[in-house]
């Protein structure tokens, strides 16, 4: 009997042990970390920052044209009217002045034994109207002065083969009439009218601790009143820093030119304000994560959970340029296409 009881006692106590065993195992074991409830991917290529700036719509700063010849204004162009090569300005006398393509202005009469820069535009100009028989080059020969004869035939004027001071007006390109200043009958050796380029553009004033953000040639966007988007480019940086004074500080700028090709996306607006997106930093393939995949750690710096079949493991990451809600991210465990986990 007593063999019996000690045994009993044994085989509860036995029992009792493996439960005890088994139970606390069962509550205090740790369990596989489950999946992160929101997951994305990690990508490659560009990441770009960019800052906006203020910019105003036009075009461009006007140029004055004062009259050269004497007499009197007789005809003036229409404001906003757009002028080409070879085509009548104004009239002094009745007489066409008439707008060339050149950096520079004509700063004498040109006639046959000159010589010059300014021989060689005019030339050019004369060639590209279709006038022959002469070389465009830097000397105003007697075949020049035919060909000058024949213009002179073709507009009215004179056939003397010799361009006087004032008969032509120069600009880089085709012009669009800004503010007409003259009237029919004032002198015409005064102010006559104003001129832009003819093609639409956005000037910004860059604060010069800002430069870093305006490079020729890089990308912008413009955007308009309407809120709608446009490309750009920057084709100009100003060479000459300006000071203004506002509220008693001094603010100091440099005029950024940004050029749009599709003139038609400007819509109708001849000038409007408008907010201009620069790139400021970009990095080229590079793994990027959205950046509220980044999770703080204990020892530090930030890691990111790696997603693989159900299971989750946290990897340390160095950071790089964060720009769009995405931050640039590298290590040893990282590769384009893994499954990260993201913050709800």
């Amino acid at each position: 009997m007593r063999r019996l009881l000690w045994a009993g006692l044994a085989v509860v106590v036995c029992g009792g042990a493996f439960w005890a065993y088994t139970g606390f195992n069962r509550s205090t074991a740790p369990a596989a970390a489950p999946p992160p409830p929101h997951t994305a991917t990690i990508a490659k290529g560009t990441l770009t920052a960019t800052e906006q700036v203020d910019g105003t719509l036009g075009f461009g700063d006007p140029v004055t044209v004062n009259g050269r010849l004497p007499g009197t204004v007789t005809a003036l162009p229409a404001e906003g009217s757009t002028i080409h090569r070879g085509e009548v300005m104004y009239r002094a006398d009745g007489h066409p002045v008439v707008l060339f393509y050149a950096a520079a202005p004509f700063y004498r009469a040109l006639r046959a034994g000159d010589e010059g820069e300014d021989v060689r535009a005019f030339e050019a100009n004369l060639a590209a109207l279709g006038y022959r028989g002469f070389t465009a080059d830097d000397s105003y020969t007697g075949a020049t002065a035919d060909a000058v004869r024949d213009w002179q035939e073709a507009l009215g004027l004179p056939e003397t083969g010799t361009v006087e001071l004032g008969r032509v007006v120069v600009a880089p390109d085709a012009v669009r009439v800004g503010d007409v200043k003259a009237h029919l009958g004032d002198s015409a050796t005064g102010p006559i009218l104003q001129w832009t380029g003819s093609t639409r553009l956005v000037t910004v004033q860059l604060d010069v601790t800002e430069q870093r953000l305006a490079a020729v040639g890089a990308e912008a966007t413009v955007k308009l009143p309407d809120d709608s988007e446009v490309p750009g480019k920057i084709s100009a940086i100003g060479a000459v820093a300006t000071a203004t004074v506002q509220n008693n500080q001094t603010k100091v700028t440099v005029d950024v030119t940004v050029t749009v090709a599709d003139q038609g996306r400007l819509g109708t607006y001849d000038a409007a304000p408008v907010r201009v997106t620069l790139v400021s930093e970009q990095r080229k393939d590079v793994l990027t994560v959205p950046v509220n995949a980044l999770v703080a750690l204990a020892e530090g710096g930030y890691g990111l959970q790696i997603v693989t079949d159900g299971a989750t493991r946290t990897v340390a990451v160095k950071t790089g340029l964060f720009a769009s809600g995405r931050v640039e991210v590298s290590g040893p465990d990282l590769a384009a296409g893994l499954t990260v986990g993201v913050a709800g």
